[in-house]
């Protein structure tokens, strides 16, 4: 291999100091109209200070009692089955799984698979999950996935807050989809999801919607404390960036919908968070989610790349296993025996679950559907589709503990809701 053409990458320090020049120069407009988009807000410190109160539990509980949210006496209830230890254990449903051979089996956790789940629009949705867990001894998610509109989730009954609330009770992180997506919208060529084909040829944020973005998640990251949004434009990737690196505690995860799908996408983008990490070497972006058309190889060469820009344990891959029958991929899809195979080598993963699997989707009078997401909750309750939407999210529920019981069955380990699992039986 010609090692002289490999020299030949570098980057030069001069190259380095005229990107720091552009962005420390005060006549550079999209430095500035950046910064007067955070300073809306307040002081880096205020930003935090607001958003931390925000996110605090007690703070949350005691805003759903003001407005007199039904969903409250669901959180206690939650709260009531975690500290009674009604879910299953991890080792309980590892002697479910294997019997006596649990008891002899060495497990690690270094290369727990996330179970994810896509999408949780609805608080309610999580009761019913949470009360079928119970009774049948199945996995609660260790992470939710949210693509309900923000200003609705305002609207009903403090569910924004809810799920805020119940995510901290169970031990599961959560990313909320903001609403300057791109079927906002934004771009004026196109209608809404019926024409989502064509937001291929301009997906995300344009012209003015990357601050319209970074405006918004700052409103919802100062008012509910939400940390973590989907990203799907480059735009908004860097924008996000640009926020940590200057002290807000933002972070996000890169959405299926910006199409990384070969290694040097996936390069390009972590080079670009290495260049703008803080000193102790933190960034925002905490998720990656890969193209539906991914292949192991390609994970397995960038987790290189993620290992060697010190990333390893700070960005995780999320895996498409299973998507919604309609409206997005060709199906049967079903990407459980290649999780597992790649589970077996690659830490820090996750593995979402986006729709049933084929076997019982094939099988619904209403299968799942990604356009379901872009729905009003007013629409589809008269409509009479609320229960087919909540039986879709349970086949979720199911499909993501197959994928549970496939790792467990292979040796290999899982990262489920940690408040209702991690307990002693």
């Amino acid at each position: 291999m010609d090692e002289t053409n490999r020299q030949r990458l570098r980057i030069t320090q001069h190259q380095l100091e005229m990107i720091n020049a552009l962005l420390l120069d005060p006549e550079t407009r999209v430095i500035n109209d950046f910064l007067a988009v955070v300073e809306k807000y307040g002081s880096v410190e205020e930003i935090n200070r607001k958003a931390e109160e925000a996110r605090r539990l007690p703070n949350l509980l005691a805003r759903l009692k003001d407005i007199r949210s039904p969903y409250l006496d669901d959180l206690y209830w939650l709260m009531e089955q975690r500290d009674r230890g009604a879910f299953v254990s991890i080792a309980e449903y590892r002697r479910m799984v294997l019997g006596d051979r649990a008891e002899q089996m060495q497990f690690d956790d270094r290369l727990a698979v996330v179970l994810e789940i896509s999408a949780l629009q609805y608080f309610p949705w999580l009761i019913s999950e949470a009360c079928q867990a119970i009774e049948r001894r199945e996995l609660m998610p260790g992470r939710y996935i949210r693509v309900r509109k923000m200003k609705e989730q305002e609207r009903d009954n403090g569910d924004i807050l809810a799920v805020a609330a119940a995510t901290q009770i169970i031990g599961a992180s959560y990313v909320e989809t903001l609403d300057t997506r791109g079927t906002d919208g934004a771009n004026i060529h196109l209608g809404g999801p019926e024409t989502i084909t064509g937001y291929f040829g301009g997906v995300g944020q344009p012209n003015d919607y990357a601050l319209k973005w970074l405006d918004e998640y700052l409103y919802y990251y100062t008012t509910y404390g939400i940390r973590q949004v989907l990203n799907v434009n480059s735009g908004t990737v860097l924008l996000g960036y640009l926020l940590h690196k200057i002290g807000v505690d933002n972070e996000f995860k890169i959405s299926v919908f910006m199409g990384n799908d070969n290694p040097y996408a996936a390069l390009w983008t972590l080079i670009g968070a290495r260049l703008f990490a803080r000193d102790d070497g933190s960034v925002p972006l905490i998720g990656f989610n890969w193209s539906n058309s991914v292949n192991n190889p390609t994970i397995e060469l960038t987790t290189q790349v993620r290992k060697k820009l010190g990333f390893e344990d700070l960005v995780r891959f999320e895996h498409h296993i299973t998507e919604t029958w309609k409206s997005i991929v060709r199906q049967p899809y079903l990407r459980r025996d290649e999780l597992v195979e790649l589970a077996s080598r690659v830490p820090n993963i996750a593995a979402k679950h986006e729709g049933g699997d084929p076997d019982i989707e094939q099988t619904r009078a209403h299968p799942s559907d990604i356009l379901d997401y872009f729905r009003e909750k007013a629409e589809i309750e008269a409509s009479g589709d609320m229960a087919f939407l909540e039986c879709n999210y349970l086949d979720k529920h199911d499909a993501l503990n197959r994928t549970a019981r496939a790792l467990t069955e292979h040796g290999l380990t899982f990262v489920a809701a940690r408040h209702l699992h991690e307990h002693a039986v």
